[in-house]
């Protein structure tokens, strides 16, 4: 296996979803010249990094609102929301769609479900409840630093699973990750311990979660892809969060806590958190691992910028120092260095040939950069009242 094709399956890996190989193997429906997915395959690949990049970045934002901004301190309750809105639209889309008529493939049993399943659900419950308690505590922007680190506890985890034998070289190289991270930790102005350790408690539960998606879904007798998967953990992933809901939460909820944010806003925040499982699987199935890994550097970049406008979450020198270097060592350890040398070649052509044809709208990019830099260096340096 060449070493861009094993980084494109790590990045696949680290996003929680199946190969693409595994994807492209569901057939065709016979009536795709009159399907919806007609009109998508239509459609430029940026449009599908701008949905992705978008769906991501708002159930981000958007939890971090309700859980914050609305102090609506029940990050169980929001977490069995999103599974129950995830599970009954998967199953409306079982019964009048087409488009999970490829779980028939699957040959689910109940021991099979319990053996396979079952354990990923609970890992998966556990990262969602982790990732949302910690909005409670850091910023958006700290978290997303945090989140860097994601990469390396998932290597970490397959070596500990003897999925991959261990290489020094690959962990010589996400050390320069974790060495930024550490920089941006110590850094942070408004940190939290606890907030630390939900965060870390649910990188290491999402790791786990993901080797065991890796090792399911290299059976060869289970092959499901990423809609498939949500149709099966969705409903037991709602089932256990709504079991600690009860225990954790429920007996503090009050009306007033749901008047803060309203009916209308719990129900577009379960139609964005599942309009990214949606964005997922369209970005992977149109486009390709790389492209997933470059729209989520980029989508982390777009994310700290808006937690620092929106939630005015200051963010020190120390820290834009440590996380760029976090993403230099998550960009070279996803791509690689024959993959970086090809994507520098073609973006050295594209800029010639645009200062050679169009000198004019250069020199217009380039002031937008800058008048952006002095924004996002004057919302950095301010504090919240």
């Amino acid at each position: 296996m060449t070493e861009s094709k094993a980084a494109a399956e790590q990045a696949d890996l680290e996003a929680g979803l199946k190969k693409s190989d595994t994807v492209e193997d569901v057939p065709p429906q016979p009536s795709v010249s009159s399907s919806p997915k007609a009109f998508a395959s239509e459609l430029h690949p940026a449009f599908y990094i701008a949905f992705w990049i978008s769906t991501s970045s708002g159930v981000i934002l958007f939890n971090k609102w309700v859980l914050a901004s609305a102090k609506f301190h029940f990050p169980l309750f929001l977490t069995t929301w999103h599974m129950t809105f995830a599970a009954g639209m998967t199953q409306l889309m079982a019964r009048h769609t087409n488009l999970l008529d490829s779980r028939h493939k699957v040959p689910m049993t109940l021991d099979l479900y319990k053996k396979t399943i079952l354990p990923i659900v609970i890992l998966f419950s556990l990262s969602l409840i982790g990732g949302n308690l910690a909005y409670l505590h850091l910023s958006v922007s700290f978290i997303q630093m945090l989140k860097a680190s994601n990469a390396v506890v998932t290597l970490l985890a397959t070596w500990a699973f003897k999925i991959v034998p261990p290489n020094l070289k690959v962990l010589g190289n996400v050390s320069l990750i974790v060495f930024g991270v550490l920089v941006a930790s110590f850094g942070e102005i408004k940190f939290h311990l606890l907030g630390f350790i939900f965060q870390a408690c649910g990188i290491i539960f999402e790791a786990l979660r993901l080797v065991m998606v890796q090792r399911l879904l290299s059976s060869p007798e289970l092959k499901m892809d990423p809609m498939v998967s949500l149709y099966y953990y969705a409903p037991a992933c709602a089932v256990i969060n709504g079991a600690l809901m009860a225990v954790v939460e429920v007996p503090n909820m009050k009306l007033s806590d749901f008047a803060n944010v309203g009916i209308p806003l719990f129900l577009c925040n379960g139609v964005v958190a599942f309009l990214l499982n949606v964005s997922t699987v369209l970005l992977i199935g149109k486009t390709s691992a790389v492209v997933l890994t470059m729209s989520g550097i980029l989508k982390d970049i777009l994310l700290v910028v808006a937690s620092m406008v929106l939630f005015r979450d200051p963010v020190t020198g120390q820290q834009f120092f440590g996380y760029s270097i976090a993403l230099g060592g998550l960009v070279y350890y996803k791509l690689g260095g024959e993959a970086l040398q090809s994507i520098t070649k073609d973006a050295t052509l594209k800029f010639n040939s645009i200062r050679q044809n169009h000198p004019e709208r250069l020199r217009y990019a380039v002031l937008a950069a800058g008048f952006f830099a002095l924004c996002l260096l004057w919302f950095g340096m301010r504090r919240p009242q």
